[in-house]
């Protein structure tokens, strides 16, 4: 691969082109700015001009040869151009109207004719109409010092101008500046999308981030019922509302995971990201209820104990009295607040409010304690704690949990950031799984999909099969 098919790997052709319509007011209101500024620079610098113009015929006196008067125009025409601009006719038409003359006066042959046009221009329509009334009558008084067989006559009388003779730049070229703000925007946008370090396509994730992807989650579409609008609903793997794509995705990363925690003997699973909104919570349910499928005991904590979104993610109600946090701190057996979920064979153990001291509640010799505890009992621990960058909460985790697990989201965290936090992780001396690639579109462009599947694993689900093995002998039991 080039420098070039490099750097298009990592940008989204989507993406851009979602960009720049959710910019798009961005783009509209900059056509607006140079409309604004080309109607505000014409009012500023726009003089308007009007011109009165007349024709008339050169002839020769007492010849009435039409070639006789086409050849003397030819040769006329540049000195009744001196005359009709000399200072003495100006003098002439200034003391003709009682005033100086403000404005020009010009003639023109027309092209293989005897026709003469003559025009006045002047700020004032009855300006420009008087001075050329005014040199008409005038003209031959300087003409006879030059010559005296050659004569005017008029073909179309001078008349007011009821318009303006010149045009304004800014409104003459005002639609191709507006479509040149439009274009400028849009490249900025562009350039800003592209500028921004974050990970854009799966391909260029490969190349972006330091770490194995373990997968990606394809972004899944809200589905709109019939007169209800858009909810928040998250999307489960025992929702059957859930694409193919999506659950075989869920499940494929699933059994990555399974394999890697099983070939180096690691139990529990700390899942978080870099960023808030990047999907982590709903991520760790999903893999919680894909290993479940498995038939493995699973135990799904919510250890995000200063925004806890489990419960919501479940739409499970409870209150504080049974909340993770009681069990971290002693104040409660973790065996009386933990829930098992019959229908996706799930223990789930979760916080149902903010704690009042999530720093406090987090002492390493309570944690390593519970963490041995869930160990005997359960075959994978799934814990969800806040992203890395909102707290601290993360790194305490990471130094008691067994694997580290790093969700990121299409165009959201930066790269660096990200890879900082794989630093992070390996100073704690503690594995790390690799990254899941969360929410991601299907590319236009044939050069990347978006999201693929690197290698399809053979899974298990138990949909509908009865979990045979003996319960745990605590706990509240869901459906």
């Amino acid at each position: 691969m080039n420098r070039t098919e490099h750097w298009m790997s990592e940008v989204s052709v989507r993406g851009l082109c979602v960009d720049l319509m959710r910019n798009l007011w961005m783009i509209v209101l900059a056509v607006i700015t140079m409309w604004c500024a080309t109607v505000g620079l014409h009012n500023l610098t726009y003089q308007p001009m009007y011109t009165s113009s007349a024709t008339l015929v050169i002839g020769v006196k007492g010849d009435s040869n039409i070639y006789s008067s086409l050849s003397l125009a030819s040769q006329m025409a540049e000195v009744f151009g001196q005359v009709f601009q000399s200072d003495a006719l100006r003098e002439r038409i200034a003391a003709d109207v009682g005033a100086d003359v403000q404005g020009e006066i010009s003639c023109s042959l027309v092209t293989q004719t005897n026709l003469l046009v003559v025009k006045a221009t002047s700020a004032r329509p009855r300006q420009a109409y008087v001075y050329l009334n005014s040199a008409l009558e005038h003209y031959e008084g300087v003409s006879e010092q030059i010559f005296s067989n050659a004569e005017l006559q008029i073909v179309q009388e001078p008349d007011v101008p009821l318009a303006p003779s010149n045009t304004s730049w800014f409104l003459q070229y005002q639609g191709m500046l507006m479509a040149a703000a439009a274009v400028g925007m849009s490249a900025l946008i562009a350039a800003c999308y592209i500028a921004r370090f974050t990970v854009k396509t799966a391909e260029g994730a490969r190349a972006q981030l330091d770490g194995t992807i373990q997968g990606t989650i394809p972004f899944e579409r809200r589905g709109m019922a019939l007169g209800k609008k858009r909810g928040k609903k998250v999307f489960l793997l025992i929702s059957p509302e859930v694409s193919m794509n999506f659950a075989e995705a869920v499940r494929n990363i699933g059994t990555r995971l399974e394999r890697h925690l099983r070939h180096h003997g690691l139990q529990v699973l700390l899942v978080t990201s870099v960023g808030e909104n990047e999907g982590k919570s709903t991520v760790a349910a999903n893999l919680a209820l894909a290993l479940a499928e498995k038939h493995k005991r699973v135990l799904l904590v919510d250890a995000d104990l200063r925004k806890p979104s489990q419960h919501k993610v479940f739409e499970l109600q409870g209150d504080d009295t049974r909340s993770f946090s009681r069990a971290l701190q002693g104040e409660m057996d973790w065996k009386e607040t933990v829930e098992y979920n019959r229908k996706s064979h799930l223990w789930m153990l979760f916080q149902f409010a903010q704690a009042k001291d999530p720093g406090g509640a987090l002492r390493d010799v309570r944690m390593r304690q519970l963490l041995t505890e869930w160990k005997g009992q359960m075959d994978y621990i799934i814990v969800d704690c806040s992203p890395i960058s909102a707290s601290a909460d993360a790194e305490i985790w990471m130094a008691a949990v067994d694997s580290v697990l790093l969700v990121v989201r299409e165009d959201w965290a930066d790269v660096r950031l990200v890879n900082d936090s794989v630093d992070i992780v390996r100073q704690s001396h503690t594995d790390f799984s690799g990254f899941v690639l969360n929410g991601f579109h299907k590319e236009w462009s044939s050069k990347h999909n978006g999201y693929q599947y690197e290698e399809y694993e053979s899974y298990s689900h138990g949909g509908g099969v009865e979990d045979t093995r003996e319960g745990l002998k605590y706990g509240r039991n869901k459906t």
